[in-house]
């Protein structure tokens, strides 16, 4: 199981908790790496663009003459050795749209998050979505540095957090994404991972109904 260090809003430690079994997976590095590559190059907007030859507005009369100088051939400013002059291979505007499955996008994200618990820099914080002004997320983010080390952040907030997310604009080092949100290339390159202890009580109290409803039939068939 994998377990986590959990801290308050104020960042001072709480203990431990582990994380649910659906985190404690063998880490795939070629598909995590597979997915943060095409999500990097979604974020690229593909309309870079040098001019030929042919689209530079330049004079067409000949530089000079074409024999008697001692210099080479030229008949046209236009050409890419002169300055000014257009990009013989530069970059056109093609776009390329990479696709993966939802499959191996929800494997590639489990295996970022088990990625950064291994390596430590993963934290779960209570009152994550009850933070109400700039200064607390200052003072939280500070607290974690001293305690970790870490000098960037990304937090991952449950829903309730929604008015959370203003609070963080103002932060070069830290920011904020909600947990349905959030894929393989934020975690991976997100520098430590601060999650919203509200994202996992869901999944408790459904494991405890499971568990009561087991218990009551157990009792059942004993009468």
């Amino acid at each position: 199981m994998t377990k986590i260090q959990e801290y308050t809003s104020k960042g001072v430690k709480a203990g431990e908790q582990t994380l649910p079994k659906e985190f404690d997976q063998k880490i795939n590095m070629a598909l995590l790496a597979q997915v943060v590559h095409v999500f990097e190059e979604r974020s690229h907007v593909g309309l870079r663009k040098t001019k030929t030859r042919a689209e530079i507005n330049r004079t067409t009369k000949k530089v000079y003459k074409q024999k008697g100088t001692g210099g080479a051939r030229h008949g046209s400013r236009r050409a890419n050795l002169f300055v000014g002059g257009g990009v013989a291979l530069g970059p056109r505007p093609v776009r390329r749209v990479l696709n993966i499955s939802d499959k191996m996008k929800e494997r590639a994200r489990l295996f970022a998050y088990n990625l950064k618990a291994s390596e430590g820099n993963l934290v779960l914080v209570k009152g994550l979505s009850k933070i109400d002004k700039t200064k607390s997320v200052s003072e939280l983010c500070n607290a974690l540095t001293q305690a970790t080390g870490a000098k960037r952040f990304t937090l991952i907030l449950s829903d309730g957090g929604r008015d959370v997310v203003k609070y963080f604009r103002n932060f070069n080092s830290a920011s904020a994404i909600f947990w349905r949100n959030a894929n393989a290339y934020d975690i991976f390159g997100g520098g430590m991972i601060v999650l919203d202890s509200e994202i996992f009580p869901k999944k408790v109290e459904a494991k405890a109904k499971k568990v009561q409803v087991k218990a009551k039939e157990t009792v059942s068939k004993a009468k």
